[in-house]
């Protein structure tokens, strides 16, 4: 996962945005709590936001340089496939 170091090359801002006690956001709320702090440490200068919100989907949302975005759903999806979602991201700024 040597990829998890170079995020900060492709992006410029990471946010997660899920809802604090829905069932379909259970799975980004774990991914959040068990990798925050190696992304954080990783990407020291790179901003990770967490957005939590009532009732939300839970998504994962990548800036660009440019001020281009790219969202992907995370509704159900396990920490493996949130770390692919996450992985497709960072790939995707190399050809951004």
């Amino acid at each position: 996962m040597a990829w998890r170091s170079h995020l900060s090359r492709n992006l410029k801002e990471l946010r997660f945005l899920f809802c604090q006690t829905s069932p379909a956001s259970a799975f980004t709320r774990e991914f959040v709590q068990k990798n925050y702090a190696d992304l954080k440490r990783l990407n020291p200068k790179l901003p990770i936001l967490i957005r939590e919100c009532s009732g939300v989907e839970p998504q994962l949302w990548a800036r660009y340089d440019m001020g281009v975005e790219r969202c992907v759903r995370l509704d159900g999806l396990t920490d493996a496939q949130i770390n692919e979602k996450l992985e497709g991201l960072a790939k995707a700024g190399v050809a951004l």
